[in-house]
């Protein structure tokens, strides 16, 4: 028989099996959160009342002939006339009213549920709508159509045609809301009994109005021609009944930086910006400027670059200029690679290269430059080995690992200031 384990050992072994799975898992086998967005609104506590009425009648006529359908039909009647109305089929309805993810309709069911079984074994005859005497007469939830807020005022426009049947009543049905209307587009008016803000009356009688678009440019009108203007919209003046467009930048309204130019455009203006060639413009393009920025000179009537590079601009050793727009930079010739500040040349393939910086201090060399693919050369050079001591720069080639020989010093020249 195998040896049992011992008692101490296995449970010590269950304590760091538990502790080890309580663990987060690594980072990659992790599930990534979605991105973060900011939550939607809750909805009113009317339209959640709504909502769960509306499902409470779905689980009526759901269940009104469950359990029935064939045999004795005098006595499935008689069998239904019990269920119809009994505690079996309210409990059934209230099992499916809300959805398992329905935290609104579950903190109502909850609160109302008195009340529901109240209405289902009481009220059911005097009060058949569940919807009025449970929203809107018990919890004060919700108010008739037409109407808004804690005492049910009727909306503007009145309680048939709400805002004249062209906007919505805010807070409409519910407790809640100012009973502002937002009127669709082309009304206005605080019942939406007028025409908007570029339109104007196409029809209108006792109960009916038609409010079509004016012309483009016009903030009001009498009519859809250019010519039917009486008023402008911002950008435009009227002139014989017609809105012309303002020139902003002719007439000196425009704000524009001291580096950018306007552009007119209609019924407004548009501010964009200066060539680089440019400090400050009146127009685009080198051209157009009133001064030259640094960099460029005035050639004729445009501002164009200068080449520094005609001068010696890059004095260090191996170095060779390179024109930019509206300046310069200095690059190593071809041939060499910037190191430590000077250009030396590139490396052979096969060989090592070090540079070795000396203080005059010291009899060490201070920094050096080796190849990944050898091994280390070393630092210590001794004061008057092939001239490396004081203020100089040594270039030093070593032959191949394979060899292990070193080919000596084949260069060496001041630092002076690029040290």
């Amino acid at each position: 028989m195998a040896p049992r384990p011992q008692r101490g050992l296995l449970q010590a072994l269950l304590w760091g099996l538990s502790f080890f799975f309580s663990l987060p898992g690594p980072v990659w086998l992790q599930p990534s959160l979605p991105p973060q967005s900011s939550p939607p609104p809750e909805p009113h506590p009317c339209h959640t009342c709504r909502a769960l009425v509306d499902s409470f009648n779905k689980g009526l006529e759901r269940t009104i002939r469950d359990n029935f359908g064939g045999g004795n039909t005098a006595w499935e009647e008689e069998k239904l006339s019990k269920y119809k109305d009994s505690e079996t089929r309210l409990v059934e309805v209230l099992e499916g009213v809300c959805s398992k993810s329905d935290f609104e309709c579950h903190r109502l069911l909850e609160l109302s549920e008195e009340l529901v079984e109240s209405w289902w074994f009481h009220k059911q005859q005097e009060a058949p709508d569940l919807f009025q005497w449970l929203c809107s007469d018990s919890l004060k939830l919700c108010c008739p159509s037409g109407t808004f807020g804690p005492s049910c005022l009727p909306c503007p426009g009145g309680t048939e045609r709400p805002c004249g049947g062209y906007g919505q009543c805010e807070g409409e049905g519910t407790r809640g809301g100012s009973g502002h209307c937002d009127c669709q587009a082309g009304y206005g008016g605080e019942a939406c009994g007028q025409c908007g803000l570029g339109y104007f009356e196409a029809e209108r009688n006792a109960s009916h109005l038609v409010c079509s678009a004016c012309f483009g440019s016009c903030a009001r009108c009498s009519g859809p021609e250019e010519s039917n203007c009486l008023q402008c919209k911002k950008g435009w003046a009227l002139h014989h009944l017609k809105c012309v467009d303002i020139d902003e930048c002719g007439t000196e309204r425009a704000n524009c930086g001291a580096d950018q130019f306007c552009v007119n455009t209609e019924g407004s203006y548009e501010c964009r910006d200066c060539a680089k060639a440019c400090l400050g413009c009146m127009g685009a393009g080198p051209g157009r400027c009133k001064k030259c920025s640094p960099g460029y000179q005035q050639v004729g009537s445009k501002c164009l670059d200068v080449d520094e590079c005609e001068t010696e601009v890059c004095p260090g050793e191996n170095e060779q200029c390179e024109n930019t727009e509206g300046g310069y930079r200095c690059v190593c010739a071809e041939g060499y690679q910037q190191m430590e500040g000077i250009c030396v040349k590139e490396q052979i393939p096969g060989t090592l290269r070090a540079l070795i910086y000396l203080a005059p201090e010291t009899t060490q060399c201070s920094r050096y430059y080796s190849h990944p693919h050898f091994t280390y050369v070393g630092t210590k050079m001794q004061r008057g080995e092939a001239g490396l001591c004081g203020k100089q720069v040594a270039e030093l080639a070593f032959g191949s690992r394979k060899s292990g020989s070193g080919a000596g010093l084949i260069h060496s020249r001041q630092a002076s200031s690029r040290r």
